[in-house]
């Protein structure tokens, strides 16, 4: 875990500027709050607003990330309003927020855009929850969040905004489907139906903090589209949880909401949360657990009762995820890790087109951009297989061949690294076999994804050559006629169907 976090690369320090912005942006955010008067309460609700608005919204252009960021308000201000009004009407805040779930989880069929609006929305109510927030509360709360939005904005648009300068990130369309059989559709329902159990067992355990419970089930489902993915991420969750509730009885309780150590673990607690997101759930809830700690410090509530109520309601909403994804239309990790690896190696086919047209003299190819492409594809098919490969899965075969799988496919897009660097030399001249060996990995693409009618047969070595493409090229037909054994079975069934 240690590893993960301190030895990822991070190509163009890009964790590390987006992680540095946020403590910039959020820090900027809490002292305009305080400059204009606000209270604790509105700093913490304008912190945590700031804190959303640079962490959730990952358009990808600058232009759209702008659009989405200035639709917040549009979304929080109401559900701030609608939570604030039935503090005193607990089965009409029962219901309103179980609604809001629903409605958050089901926005991420509209992509990026959606997804942000939707977390907005529900840690919105989530914060009016934690700050017990009531209707005479609302001018104060309105004018933290769009102070601290217009500060976050500020930041990020417009003193440091570093994706200027960088190529818009290729975002993977979600499965296409619908009613039912669309992913988001069916996650919105197991949503709701985990929130409904956290809800209720929540308030059986503590009638003042329940909303943990519920907000431990709603964070497990973002980012995920498969029960695998869901109950790895809250076996995550519970980790993280547990660590930093250790290191919290160690830092933040002595601590106690004292000022300037306070602030100081808070801006490293934000750093943490952006810098490890990326690449370590456990880590990022440790921040996230201990940022939480040192907020109920500010204001005068930390004990250690208090903390092991924490983990007890994070243990109900990991129990509720993990019933409503194995109960309730079930999305199984077999279907989703198919369509990604299928989806990644159709990409594997377009960037050997592009690559190809490229050499053969084409200026319109652009061999590079399907290669960003096929590195988010494959991002999705690591987090889609992770399941297989954890460690905790007795499924010795299924591990194996998952294993397999990622190494085949880590030796695809290391070969069309290569051709696309090849392609990009001005001076490479096209070799006449280039053709023939393309086709052989269309067709190699077409038996395994099922769209040729004929099963993929081992590839005779081809005699070594000099030309660097064709040595690419043979070297993708190695590795996709070697992805035959593990993604099939002899019955023909895919990866994890067996």
């Amino acid at each position: 875990m240690l590893k993960r976090v301190f030895v990822a690369p991070d190509p163009g320090r890009t964790r590390l500027r987006f992680a540095a912005r946020a403590v910039l942006g959020i820090g900027l955010a809490v002292a305009v709050c305080g400059l204009a008067g606000l209270s604790l309460v509105g700093a913490v609700t304008g912190g945590l607003a700031a804190l959303l608005a640079l962490f959730t919204v990952t358009d990808a252009t600058v232009r759209g990330q702008a659009v989405t960021t200035a639709l917040l308000p549009a979304v929080g201000l109401p559900v701030l309003a609608a939570a604030a009004a039935l503090h005193d009407h607990p089965v009409a805040r029962d219901l309103t927020f179980l609604a809001i779930i629903g409605v958050g989880v089901y926005a991420r069929r509209w992509g990026p855009r959606g997804h942000s609006l939707g977390v907005f929305a529900f840690m919105t109510f989530f914060v009016a929850q934690f700050l017990h927030a009531t209707a005479g509360q609302l001018p104060e709360l309105y004018a933290a969040v769009v102070l601290s939005l217009l500060t976050a904005a500020a930041v990020r648009f417009g003193a440091w905004c570093y994706e200027a300068h960088l190529p818009p990130a290729p975002v993977p369309a979600p499965p296409v489907g619908s009613g039912l059989a669309r992913v988001t559709t069916r996650q919105a329902v197991q949503a709701t139906a985990g929130a409904g159990f956290a809800l209720v067992v929540g308030q059986l355990v503590s009638g003042h903090r329940w909303y943990w419970a519920v907000g431990a089930t709603w964070w497990i489902f973002v980012n995920t589209a498969s029960r695998g993915e869901t109950l790895v991420r809250g076996f995550r969750r519970v980790l993280g949880t547990v660590i930093g509730i250790g290191l919290g009885l160690l830092v933040a309780v002595p601590v106690h909401g004292a000022g300037l150590p306070t602030a100081v673990l808070l801006a490293a607690c934000v750093f943490g949360i952006f810098y490890t997101a990326a690449v370590s759930y456990t880590w990022m809830m440790l921040c996230v657990t201990l940022l939480a700690e040192l907020l109920y410090g500010l204001l005068g509530v930390l004990t250690p009762g208090l903390l092991a109520l924490r983990l007890a309601e994070t243990g109900v909403g990991a129990v509720g995820a993990a019933l409503a994804v194995l109960f309730v239309l079930p999305v199984t990790t077999h279907t989703t890790t198919d369509a990604w690896i299928q989806r990644a190696l159709r990409c594997v086919h377009a960037c050997t087109a592009e690559a190809a047209a490229r050499l053969a003299g084409s200026t319109d190819a652009d061999p590079a951009a399907r290669v960003a492409d096929l590195e988010q594809l494959l991002g999705r098919v690591r987090l889609s297989v992770a399941p297989l490969v954890h460690p905790l899965n007795p499924m010795l075969g299924r591990k194996r061949r998952a294993r397999r799988v990622l190494a085949l496919l880590d030796d695809c897009a290391r070969e069309i690294r290569g051709l696309v660097a090849v392609a990009a030399d001005p001076e490479a001249s096209h070799d006449a076999r280039l053709a023939a060996a393309c086709w052989r990995v269309e067709a190699a693409v077409e038996a395994l994804t099922g769209d040729g009618r004929d099963q993929l047969t081992a590839v005779a070595p081809e005699p070594l050559t000099t030309a660097p493409a064709l040595a690419h090229l043979h070297g993708l037909e190695r590795a996709l006629a070697e992805l035959a054994t593990p993604l099939r079975t002899p019955s023909g069934s895919p990866l994890v169907g067996a």
